[in-house]
């Protein structure tokens, strides 16, 4: 079975599978990222709002 290369968009960071980013809708993306967070509850998260992240799901922290 093969395993899904997953994506980074190089705009948002949101780490997503299929042809477009589903937060910002870019198709500028990344296979080579470095780190992920997880982010739950961007409304309560300090972290999220310290990167700009105003939406749930998975980002990477670095793009290349």
């Amino acid at each position: 079975m093969a395993k899904i290369k997953n994506k980074a968009c190089k705009i948002c960071k949101l780490i997503y599978e299929g042809d477009k980013c589903t937060n910002c809708g870019s198709k500028e993306f990344t296979d080579s990222y470095k780190g992920k967070i997880h982010v739950m509850n961007h409304k309560k998260s300090e972290i999220a709002k310290n990167i700009n992240i105003n939406t749930n799901g998975q980002f990477a922290i670095k793009t290349r």
